[in-house]
């Protein structure tokens, strides 16, 4: 790709993971924040990646990103192991228990952009140290949009790198867990509100089978997640929701209130066939029929006939 109109940066991990389902174990699944943004981005629009990982990274599956509208010439192979996480999801899917992390090279790990990726209009900063996305944003050329996610560990251990990060960020993407402890504050609106103060333009948060919700210049919008039948997999949920969500605003150019409203609920309706199977594997057999089918549930479960509620 070489084309700079349009496309998105996505910069975070890859890893194999170990996972422990209520229906099933798998061993060395493919994952990471970069891998499943990156192949939700890439339903809409051109992306690229930058990770690293090691010498037990398959070839194929680097090879399988590619074939999907996914550059990954950013992506960094070094000597040593890919960055593990095990885990084991309770009966409910509703919490999980880390039960090995194992960094190995993403300890070191120090993003380069390729020169070419410089000029990339869209930029998805996922979790990652805050200090690894302040240096993403000093070597980008000013993208349209900047996105970003972060987590507890950040949040508690980098408070002034992540504020540094805030104060440049158009949209931050979190969970609601996320957003009380940055704000110190349990009601969601509120808690918002002190959030936007450090900087964002506007916040997503994302409060996973209960939707997701915007706090922006227009006030507060909120949007379902799709009613499943089969939950398998939540892992990597969050980054599908937010790599789908840029990727549909980077194909649409619309970065207006509406604009992103709509992002959302595209990016709801993939993130609910993502949790559908182990890993990335439904993501990578989505369809566009699939994806209008789901598209419609959803606003289906949005519609109330219009018109005023009160005469």
């Amino acid at each position: 790709m070489t084309d700079n109109q349009d496309s998105v940066l996505i910069v975070g991990s890859m890893a194999l993971d170990d996972l422990e389902l209520p229906t099933t174990s798998a061993k060395n699944v493919v994952g990471g924040a970069a891998t499943y943004a990156s192949m939700a981005a890439s339903l809409f629009a051109p992306a690229r990646i930058v990770a690293v990982v090691g010498e037990d990274f398959a070839d194929k599956d680097i090879d399988a990103l590619a074939k999907r509208n996914i550059d990954t010439s950013g992506i960094e192979r070094v000597k040593g192991k890919t960055f593990h996480w095990a885990g084991r999801y309770d009966a409910k899917l509703q919490g999980r228990t880390t039960l090995d992390t194992q960094l190995n090279v993403f300890a070191n790990f120090r993003p380069k952009l390729p020169k070419v990726y410089k000029s990339s209009e869209y930029l998805l900063l996922a979790n990652i140290h805050p200090a690894l996305q302040l240096e993403v944003l000093d070597q980008t050329d000013g993208p349209k949009m900047v996105f970003a996610d972060t987590m507890n560990f950040w949040i508690e251990g980098e408070p002034e790198a992540l504020a540094k990060v805030l104060a440049r960020v158009d949209v931050l993407v979190i969970n609601d867990e996320e957003a009380r402890q940055l704000s110190g504050v349990r009601a969601l609106p509120k808690a918002a509100r002190k959030i936007l103060e450090k900087g964002p333009k506007r916040l997503i948060i994302k409060r996973g089978e209960y939707g997701s919700m915007l706090f922006d210049e227009q006030g507060t919008f909120w949007c379902p997640a799709a009613p499943l039948d089969d939950c398998v997999d939540p892992t990597g949920a969050g980054d599908t929701y937010a790599g789908a969500l840029v990727g549909y605003l980077a194909a649409m150019g619309d970065m207006s209130p509406i604009g992103l409203r709509r992002a959302m609920v595209v990016g709801s309706a993939v993130a609910s066939f993502c949790v559908q199977a182990v890993g990335t594997a439904r993501l990578a057999r989505l369809g566009r029929e699939d994806l209008a089918e789901r598209l419609a549930m959803l606003e289906r479960l949005m519609d109330f006939g219009g018109g005023p509620l009160l005469a």
